[in-house]
């Protein structure tokens, strides 16, 4: 066998890779891969016109070694002129950009061509510093073709750089045409509804034992999954975020590869028959933690234990993930929001649950619905938001019409996107309003089937449950939702479900202690104060049950037995016994 002679060079090495490819192929594979091989067609071109040679062109990646640092420069400004005309007939969020990364330095290469050492190692590195669609050159290039070529560089400063000692000092490349798309880009950007988008890397095994780690990659895989259900996220699939496995890369550098703004890790550690799942959420364009957790289980029936984290991990994150969002919107002006933007502002407002901040979510909603006529999620959250600012107390007047109109948007939500959760959840929440308890338990059963971790789902069925008479039913529901998500704001109005079971169960001392902790969450909620005052008066604590009625009086002037059997949703029997607790506190 021949002997592979290796040599050491000085050479410019150009490394290129695809900014957010597993994006692309996950929204359309076979356009994605099409645009791949023009590109790369591209990249050969240049390559070759400038004295240069490809190296490897594996995946979405580009290796290529020149003997100048100007050549390498020049290709790689041509190069990224051509991709910007080959995309210029596709849609902005489906046009291919890749990064670049120069550097100069020394190389060792064998008689097959191959190439390696840190010159190639920094350049890669390099390219992960440049912007899509950008190119980022190290100290020794700017120094070599400064005046050479036409670009300015800007100063990116020193990087600490993966597997690299020493820091290399880092430079973007400046131009006009560059600077000039950019600029045409921004003016010509339309608010979008592009969904954030989230990777879960694979949880790590601390164990020390190699049998623990099909658990560990089960629990990324399940909530890889669970995620994906939530429809408000574009969840990285498991391919890709597997590809990082074993390492201990930067999450920052993660996010940029992957195209994501918020990536989950954590890591799974066994002792005996136990086990601890730690987690934590990162907003990557900050570095922030967003959430953390951990929890402890028996290892006795693994795969429960592994459905059970899913579950608790999944409903933990979307409020947080929402809460995170939420405060990213209110930092733009109206005219910048799209129509992502402005639900998920919407909803960072209602949640808060005063009448003033509900008022204006539904007032974003109903311009989000006007400006985005076929975004399913205005309808639907919109047609919800309606329905239980009715519910709490917040809207005056007549009820039906608002009714009709928020039923009008459910159905219509359902009619853009019949997969959406959501809409069937407002569906729901239409039925429940009407008294019509069985076609409120279908549709929101349908929203859990499209996504069983659907907290909310759990909670307003069992409220609905609860007000038809159903209480054991509405218990598990009810206590679902909130052991799915502990923090999450609407809890007031699942203990205000939980309190009216216990009633109409007869189990009025019960029903007072859940009756006072909604309160406590949410004091200026009159559906928690009705509940609480006839649980007062049914439990014999006449006194309190007045005072209670009191303070009732002072949130809604307008309560009376008429106004209750005309707006609460209670069926027909469960109506009466309820009445009953409201007449005995002294309400006419």
């Amino acid at each position: 066998m021949a002997e592979t002679i290796v040599r050491q060079r000085l050479a410019a090495i150009l490394a290129a890779d695809v900014a957010g490819y597993s994006r692309l192929m996950g929204g359309d594979e076979r356009a994605t891969v099409a645009a791949l091989d023009s590109a790369r067609g591209i990249f050969r071109e240049h390559i070759e016109t400038h004295q240069g040679r490809v190296i490897d062109m594996a995946g979405d990646s580009v290796l290529a070694a020149f003997d100048t640092a100007t050549g390498a420069v020049d290709a790689a400004l041509a190069v990224q002129e051509g991709l910007v005309a080959m995309a210029a007939a596709v849609p902005e969020d489906r046009q291919m950009r890749f990064r670049i990364g120069v550097h100069l330095g020394d190389v060792m290469e064998k008689t097959d061509g191959t190439v390696y050492g840190d010159g190639v190692n920094i350049a890669a590195r390099l390219e992960g510093l440049a912007e899509p669609g950008g190119i980022t050159v190290s100290d020794a290039v700017q120094g070599a073709v400064q005046g050479r070529v036409n670009a300015t560089f800007a100063d990116q400063g020193e990087q600490q750089v993966k597997n690299i000692l020493h820091t290399v000092h880092a430079y973007r490349l400046v131009t006009a045409q560059r600077e000039a798309l950019t600029s045409a880009l921004d003016r010509s950007r339309k608010p979008s509804s592009e969904k954030p988008s989230i990777a879960v890397l694979p949880f790590a095994n601390m164990s020390g034992d190699p049998e623990q780690e099909y658990f560990a990659d089960g629990i990324s895989e399940d909530i890889i999954t669970g995620l994906s259900k939530l429809r408000w996220f574009f969840v990285i699939a498991r391919n890709s975020s597997f590809a990082y496995k074993g390492k201990a890369d930067d999450v920052k550098r993660v996010a940029r590869e992957l195209s994501v703004r918020y990536v989950l890790e954590g890591s799974v550690r066994k002792g005996g028959n136990r086990v601890r799942i730690t987690a934590q959420l990162i907003d990557a364009s900050t570095g922030s933690h967003i959430w953390a957790d951990r929890y402890d289980g028996d290892l006795t029936d693994i795969f429960a234990l592994q459905d059970e984290i899913t579950t608790k991990v999944v409903a933990a994150i979307e409020p947080r993930l929402l809460e995170a969002e939420g405060v990213r919107s209110q930092s733009r002006s109206p005219e910048d929001l799209g129509a992502w933007d402005m639900v998920i502002q919407a909803n960072s407002l209602f949640w808060r649950l005063t009448k003033g901040e509900g008022e204006a979510a539904i007032a974003i909603l109903r311009q989000a619905v006007e400006r985005y006529p076929d975004y399913a999620p205005a309808h639907s959250m919109l047609a919800f938001m309606m329905l239980v600012s009715g519910y709490v107390g917040w809207s005056v007047g007549e009820r039906e019409p608002l009714v009709k109109q928020a039923a009008a948007l459910a159905a219509r939500a359902a009619e853009l996107d019949d997969s959406d959760p959501w809409a069937h959840f407002a569906l729901g929440f239409v039925a429940f309003t009407r008294r019509s308890t069985d076609d409120a338990l279908e549709q929101f059963q349908r929203a859990l089937e499209l996504n069983p971790n659907f907290a909310a789902a759990h909670g307003y069925l069992g409220l609905a449950l609860a007000l038809g008479g159903r209480s054991d039913q509405a218990i598990a529901h009810s206590e679902q939702a909130i052991r799915m998500s502990p923090h999450d704001p609407q809890n007031a109005i699942f203990n205000v479900g939980l309190a009216a079971a216990h009633y109409l169960a007869g189990r009025y001392s019960e029903a007072v202690g859940f009756g006072r902790k909604a309160l406590q969450q949410r004091d200026g909620m009159t559906g928690g104060h009705r509940i609480y005052c006839a649980s007062l008066a049914q439990a014999g604590q006449i006194d309190e049950a007045r005072a209670a009625l009191t303070r009732l009086k002072e949130l809604q002037p307008d309560i009376s037995i008429a106004w209750i059997e005309k707006y609460v949703p209670y069926t027909p029997g469960p109506m009466a016994k309820f009445l009953e607790g409201m007449r005995k506190a002294g309400l006419q």
